[in-house]
């Protein structure tokens, strides 16, 4: 940080404060004289708890009057406090919330005061202090609510000062939000916060985008941002990748807060606006804030509710979300299969979805577990051949008729028993036409081969998991080869479902990897390329690993794609193209400028053909850089998934 202050004689950058507790000081500092009768710092060094707790609570009140340096390194001390000692109940029963929300309000209505020294970080940490303090505890909520917390953390929600700090007051009107009895008091003021959190989940990424990500000179940037993002000690990079992630935060916190009042059905008028739902199904929170749902948490939770499933039923867009996700290796896959299903055990959402659900499910259906949940491939099955309208089916009543007969003759196949010579008899039966397959299939006669698996296919008994899982996996390469990405990500789903644990065939993820990225999926592309480099990480632990180069190109390409900003810096960049275009032609081809941008977003989402198989490697001195990028990307990705 460019500025310092002064402490005790002693220079102390604001961000490298020492205190992280009332023992944390150092013995330079603890030798040296404080003028300062009220200093804060030597009140929490007093070691008899009484005077202690008096001279604390009188510093939280003298900090509202009159001007003082030391303020915002008391602050950034106690956010240092806060944050590795949540659960303390001395500060949060001294007046620590009290002080917090009047030091927000100050930042808030006395700009002056807020630009003067260093007062500009106090607002970002009053507010998370008391997210800080309300993480965890009940009792420390219903203190900060008594406090009135709640109007300041408004002010800042509502984007008073910057975008740096409504990540934190999200965060702490989320936990607010959170506990039953201090739930109705943030409910208070229902439309106005439902509305903000709408507002910022759809807004903040370009918002953040546009306000700093993209802006490249770093002169431009607001100094306080980026000195909160690095704590004074970092480069270029480091805020960048700081940026990101705060945005994720930001982003999947104001979902948090919405969940909150989803999960109690208020508000489901509001949230459930057919533009914002469509919304959801991009905010994935990516590999940055890989614990968070993000959108489909929001979208399971309007699932258990009669208005939330009417809604999501109408969106197309919604439900093949779900389908894609429910054949994907994301960590929340399950969270797509239970949307699916709660929709197709309503009556009167069923027929709406089951067309497009079927056909994505039906590929689920010998998925024993995922995770800890148990014989999900049976519920499925359940749900999938409930009573149905028939008259209600939509245009694709043929397919999905096909599809639930193929569940039903694998029901009644299920319940075939075959003496163990037959069973014999019939492993040899399959062996034998696999190797058929395999060899047709090395003599460049796909088509013949594919043929001789699904032949093998037809043969081969349930019980026959491991069989079936390798003869699906082979069906998918050859569709890969024919250009048929739908039905190759259709067989290596089928595969995955058979491997123990599900999601673990190697072969399989890699082809359904090549499936997805041929029909422009980069999404499920890269969630399925990470967890094949975390397979070959597991089966060759005790060598050394290598990346494939395939592999790597394909992350390199995906982690572009599916950045958290590509969809703010699509827009910037349309936009500026629209800008440099003379509006004369415009006029002249009766094209307005709106309708310009339309075009052009429309056509830079349009998905190509897969390059990563039929490109040569050009070893050119930029592509190596590209692929090394690519190998530190994939290393931290892998890392941040669960092998």
């Amino acid at each position: 940080m460019d500025s310092l202050l002064m402490k005790k004689k002693r220079v102390i950058p604001i961000h490298k404060t020492p205190y992280n507790t009332s023992e944390d000081m150092t013995q330079e500092s603890q030798d040296q004289i404080c003028s300062n009768p009220n200093c804060f710092f030597c009140t929490i060094r007093e070691t008899d708890a009484s005077p202690r707790r008096a001279k604390i609570a009188s510093c939280f009140k003298a900090m509202l009057i009159g001007e003082n340096q030391e303020h915002v390194l008391v602050l950034s001390g106690l956010w240092r406090i806060a944050m590795t000692q949540p659960n303390d109940p001395e500060f949060p029963s001294l007046g620590i919330f009290k002080c917090m929300s009047n030091l927000i309000y100050k930042g808030i209505k006395d700009k002056n005061w807020l630009l003067t020294n260093q007062n500009i970080y106090i607002p970002y940490y009053a507010a998370h202090i008391i997210g800080s303090y309300t993480m965890n505890k009940e009792e420390f909520a219903q203190i900060a609510v008594q406090s009135g917390v709640i109007p300041p953390l408004l002010e800042l929600l509502s984007g008073k000062i910057s975008w740096v700090e409504q990540r934190v007051a999200v965060r702490a009107l989320g936990h607010l939000a959170s506990y039953e009895s201090t739930f109705e008091s943030v409910a208070q003021y229902e439309q106005e916060v439902v509305k903000m959190a709408l507002n910022l989940a759809s807004t903040c990424l370009e918002v953040v985008y546009v306000d700093f990500v993209g802006v490249k000179d770093v002169n431009k940037r607001m100094e306080h941002h980026r000195n909160l993002l690095t704590r004074g000690v970092g480069d270029l990079e480091m805020e960048n990748r700081k940026a990101e992630e705060w945005a994720s935060q930001l982003q999947c916190w104001s979902l948090h807060l919405l969940n909150c009042f989803a999960c109690k059905n208020r508000s489901l008028n509001l949230i459930c606006n057919m533009v914002f739902l469509n919304d959801l199904c991009d905010m994935w929170g990516g590999l940055v804030n890989h614990t968070s749902p993000a959108g489909v948490g929001l979208i399971r939770i309007l699932c258990y509710s009669k208005l939330g499933r009417r809604s999501i039923a109408e969106s197309p867009k919604v439900i093949k979300s779900l389908g894609n996700l429910s054949r994907s290796s994301d960590d929340w896959q399950y969270m797509g299969i239970d949307c699916l299903v709660l929709l197709l055990k309503d009556p009167d959402t069923r027929y709406k979805v089951i067309d497009i659900a079927t056909s994505y499910l039906v590929d689920l259906i010998e998925l024993q577990s995922l995770g800890d949940k148990s014989n999900v491939g049976e519920t499925i099955t359940k749900v999938l051949l409930l009573e149905h309208n028939h008259s209600k089916l939509k245009i694709n009543r043929q397919k999905v008729e096909t599809a639930l007969q193929e569940v039903l003759d694998l029901k009644l196949d299920e319940e075939k028993l075959m003496s163990k010579e037959k069973l014999e008899e019939t492993r040899v039966l399959v062996s034998l036409i696999k190797q058929q397959a395999n060899h047709m299939f090395r003599l460049g006669k796909v088509e013949g081969a594919l043929l001789k698996y699904c032949e093998a296919m037809e043969v081969c008994p349930l019980r026959f998991r491991k069989e079936r899982m390798v003869l699906y996996s082979n069906k998918s390469q050859c569709h890969l080869l024919l250009k048929n990405p739908d039905s190759a990500i259709s067989d290596s789903t089928r595969a995955l479902c058979l491997s123990n644990p599900a999601n673990t065939h190697i072969k399989s993820l890699w082809r359904r990897s090549q499936a997805y990225n041929m029909r422009g999926m980069a999404k499920e592309s890269l969630m399925d390329c990470i967890m094949f480099m975390n397979g070959c990480i597991k089966s060759d632990q005790t060598k050394r690993v290598k990346i494939p180069y395939h592999a790597a190109r394909m992350i390199s390409k995906h982690m572009d794609a599916t950045w958290l900003f590509a969809t703010a810096r699509s827009k910037v960049i349309n936009k500026n193209l629209v800008v440099e275009n003379t509006k004369e032609s415009n006029m002249n081809e009766g094209i307005n400028y709106e309708e310009q941008l339309m075009m052009m977003e429309k056509t830079s989402l349009v998905p190509g053909l897969s390059t990563i198989i039929e490109e040569p490697f050009h070893a050119k001195e930029a592509g190596r850089r590209k692929m090394e990028r690519a190998r530190r990307r994939l290393k931290k990705a892998v890392v941040a998934r669960p092998v």
